[in-house]
Parts: structure tokens; sequence; C-alpha cells
């Protein structure tokens, strides 16, 4: 039986009814040979059979990039399956896709959100053609091994990694454009981070108050005064706007839930993330993970239909200042707020690659008391993962998509800054985070003590029932307070 095939010719797809149902007989014949997890070759232009996708996928990236012209026999989608050794078929992985290890990274980020964001429609794939174009290009005629999008990576890398300025970075690339004119670069670090920020991991800029106030973000982002202390949102000079829109204070907020996907995104994380669970010690008086502690064990107790699925996060805080000047001279405090994935191993949780900065607060004073408005982005989506959850593909479990839920456990921080992410004060007669208002203490020689440490000695110890030392405290203290 001869398949028609002359429809894979047609560029004026669009209206064609001859076009779209060659298509639909094509994936018809295409069905049966799908593979355990639905997925199959794809031949559009793009992909050229060297990526794999779901038939619904494939109806949009034949529609939309067109049939490969060089694609002749069907071997991969059911005609002539024995004829796979023929010469004259093109073969899948061939040209840049050869060794360039970016082709999977971008199967494992498009396929993530295919699968649980349906990226099926033609409007919905958009944001990964530059990738695409970047990736099928080579870096420069010849070489095809290496692709414009891999060497641009590796290059960003090189730069974060030895601190090279945005400057001496477009420098560089201007150096790399006049010595090899045929090179497929970008022109310039503005152009490189546009590219990068398409692969998932970008961050917000939030205009913040001059006075920490507020965040001109969700129904104040297109205020142009604070809504608490009505300061104007741009820098003024001598009453009036500069040049351009400066905001006083820009907060850079980095989304968690994409990160958090992104463990999910390949077999290896994804069974990481099982850690906790699968591995955890079965002697109960023995503590490698927290997951072995008493807090862990009561929390699972308090919400069971969160502990049931062991793919749901649980996650740390950390946040501290720190001088991003290198220069002491300079009072200036930036505070990073970092948290980390309590699910992984205990020699991976605290690894630097694991480690996901979510908040980077700008100075130049600590946030205090003003903490919480700066908290206000992530505490929001931290809301939102804990009630609702958020789609996620697993791949260590047939990339079945299930409800990814997340919760905050424990906040890893110094005293001061303990005061600032709870708002207690680390300070005064109330000081202690234990006691609260019901810290015993008082003023002695223009210094606050704390006494009546008793009470934290078992029941059971000699000390709690001797009464001359009770009395014998009780006026070394008056003594004390009279001095003063």
């Amino acid at each position: 039986m001869t398949i028609d095939k002359s429809w894979t010719q047609i560029r004026k797809r669009s209206n064609s009814v001859v076009f779209w149902q060659g298509l639909q007989s094509f994936l018809q014949m295409a069905k049966p040979h799908v593979n355990d997890r639905g997925f199959i070759r794809c031949p559009c232009n793009r992909c050229i059979n060297n990526a794999q996708h779901q038939l619904e996928v494939l109806e949009t990236h034949i529609h939309r990039f067109g049939f490969m012209s060089d694609y002749n026999e069907w071997i991969y989608h059911g005609e002539n399956v024995n004829a796979a050794s023929s010469s004259n078929v093109p073969q899948p992985n061939s040209g840049v896709h050869d060794r360039d290890e970016m082709f999977e990274v971008l199967e494992d980020i498009i396929s993530n959100d295919a699968e649980v964001d349906q990226l099926g429609s033609q409007s919905s794939n958009v944001q990964y053609d530059d990738l695409f174009t970047a990736l099928n290009s080579e870096l420069y005629p010849g070489v095809s091994s290496f692709s414009s999008l891999n060497f641009l990576v590796k290059l960003m890398h090189l730069k974060v990694m030895n601190k090279w300025t945005n400057k001496s970075f477009d420098e560089l690339l201007k150096l790399l454009k006049l010595a090899f004119p045929k090179m497929d670069l970008v022109e310039s670090h503005y152009e490189a981070k546009r590219l990068m920020t398409k692969m998932g991991l970008g961050y917000q800029s939030i205009h913040v108050c001059k006075n920490d106030c507020a965040l001109f973000w969700n129904e104040n982002s297109m205020s142009e005064t604070c809504p608490v202390c009505s300061e104007s949102r741009w820098k003024m000079q001598e009453g009036r706007r500069t040049g351009k829109n400066v905001p006083h204070k820009v907060l850079c907020y980095f989304p968690l839930a994409p990160r958090l996907k992104r463990l999910f995104a390949t077999s290896k994380t994804a069974k990481l993330m099982r850690w906790h669970q699968a591995e955890k010690s079965a002697d109960d008086n023995v503590m490698r993970h927290p997951v072995d502690g008493r807090a862990w064990k009561d929390f699972d107790r308090k919400h069971p239909e969160f502990a049931d699925d062991v793919r749901n996060v649980r996650l740390g805080l950390a946040a501290d200042g720190f001088n991003p000047f290198n220069n002491m001279s300079i009072s200036y405090s930036m505070w990073p707020v970092v948290l980390t994935t309590y699910n992984l191993p205990p020699w991976l949780c605290m690894k630097p690659k694991y480690l996901m900065l979510s908040l980077l607060i700008p100075g130049p004073q600590s946030p205090g008391k003003d903490m919480d408005v700066f908290l206000r982005p992530l505490i929001e989506e931290l809301k939102e993962l804990w009630e609702n959850g958020i789609d996620t593909r697993d791949a260590g479990n047939d990339r079945k998509v299930f409800k990814m839920r997340a919760a905050l456990l424990w906040t890893v921080n110094d005293f001061p800054a303990r005061s600032s992410l709870s708002g207690w004060s680390g300070q005064g007669y109330k000081a202690c985070p234990t006691c609260n208002e019901d810290t015993p203490s008082m003023r002695v020689i223009g210094k606050t003590a704390y006494f009546g440490h008793r009470r934290f000695l078992p029941s059971t110890h000699r000390w709690r029932s001797n009464l001359d030392l009770m009395v014998a405290q009780r006026e070394s203290v008056l003594r004390a307070g009279s001095v003063q």
C-alpha cells in the first residue's frame, strides 16, 4: 500500500485541508509506535527526529515548523520498520546535536512544561524558539559538535565563576566577533542574559519604597507613590525626576516553584528527593538527618495528608547580612535569603548547587523590623505551595504528573537575624525566644539580667527544693538592684 506523502511539501499549511488530513493520517499511523511513556521522535524541521514528544506536541510542531524534507521513509513512525538500516534514511543525532549536552537540558525543560502545562498550542512554544535557534546554530561554519547555545552557557558560567564585570564580558564578545567574524554569538551581556532567562530560572525585579514601607508589587505595581508614606517611587533631583525612572531600591526575587519543579525533571534528582523516606535510619536512637528528629515526626503526625506523599518538599530558610564591597570601612548591609531542600541526603542538602537563593534584599541598612515587607513575595508563594500545590512532572515515576506541595520547617540564623525574621526582639526584658512574655528579667547596673533558670532543671533535681539557695539568689538580686 502506497502512502500519500505529498502533503508534507505544502508550504501554506494554516488553511490547507489536504495538509491537515495528511497530518492526521500520519499521527494515526505513528500512534502504535510510541514508547512506554507515550513519546515518539518528532520529524518537524526543528526537531529533525532528535527530540521525542507526545503525539499532541508532534501535531503542533509539524503544523508550525513543517515536515522534514529529507525524511522519505518513515521508519520511526510505522513505515517499513525493517529498513532502519537503509542508507538514504536520515539518522537522528546528526549535525549540531551530535554531542551537544544542551539538547538534553532543553528536553528536560520543555518536556516538563509540555506535560504539566499542556504546551500543545502554537503560541505556547514561542518562548523556546530562540533557544532552539541557538541550539540548531553552529558556533562556527564547520563546527557541528558545538552549538551557539552551548558555547554561550559555558561562557556565562566562566563569567560567574571568575567574577567578570558586565563591561568586561561585553568587551570579550566584541573581541571574539572581531577575531572570528563568522562566529554565531550574541552581541552583548544583555542579550545573553535575556536568552538564559528563557530557560526558566530568572528573577523578578521588585521596586521598594525608599523607607522600606511597602513593595511596588501586585496591587501596588502601577503606583507612583508609596501607599504607606506617600514617598515617590523614583529618585528625585531638586524636586524633579532624573532623566530616567530610577527606583530607590530594587528587591531581586527568584521564584521558588520553577526551581523545585526542576529537581523532579530528571530521574537522578527525582530519586534523591525520596531519599528521606527510602534511606532513613531504621534505628530510632540514631539521628543522621532531620527526618530522624522529633520535629519532623511531630509535623508528620499533625499533617498526615502532607506526609502521605514523600515527594512533598520540606524546606529550611537561612538569612543574614553581609557587606558586598569587601571593604569594612563602608557601612553597607545586603541580605540574601537562601532556601535548602531537606528531602535530599545529608551530604547534598547543604551543597552550594542545591541551595536556592530566593531573595536578595538591598541595603544600605539592615531590613530590621521591616523584614516582613521584603519577605512578602516568598511568603505568598510558600502559602500557595502549601495550600494548593503545583502540578509537577516526576521523571522518577514514568513522568507522571503529581501535585507537589512544600512546607517551611526550619530557619537557620544567628540571634539578631532571628529577631528580624520572627519579629520578636532579641534584646530587652522579654528577649527569651522560649519564655516570651514570661521572661524573668530585671535591670542590674545598666544591663538587663535574666534569672529563674532553675525552672529548666529536671523536676527531680535537688536544687528545685533548695530554699536556702532560692533566698540567697533573691537577696543577691535585690542588693544588685539597690546598688543601681
